[in-house]
């Protein structure tokens, strides 16, 4: 992904662990794989990590630096 720190440096953190970094979309920034504004930006780097949902989301996924990179979009 093109700009990837760019991005990062946009986003508000929240969340900053070993495994995860999460940060939220508080200025509308487009998705970069559907185009559309997405809510939270999830980087997951270890092989295997858990997701525990609280509400339904639409997810779009890239791959960065070989860490998945998870945008959500509350429908």
């Amino acid at each position: 992904m093109e700009d990837f720190e760019q991005l990062v440096s946009s986003l508000t953190p929240r969340e900053d662990t070993d495994s995860v970094s999460v940060y939220q979309n508080t200025v509308a920034i487009a998705c970069p794989a559907c185009e559309d504004p997405f809510d939270d930006m999830i980087v997951c780097r270890d092989e295997f990590n858990e997701l525990d949902l609280s509400v339904a989301l639409d997810l779009c996924t890239t791959v960065h630096d070989g860490d998945v990179v998870l945008f959500t979009h509350k429908p």
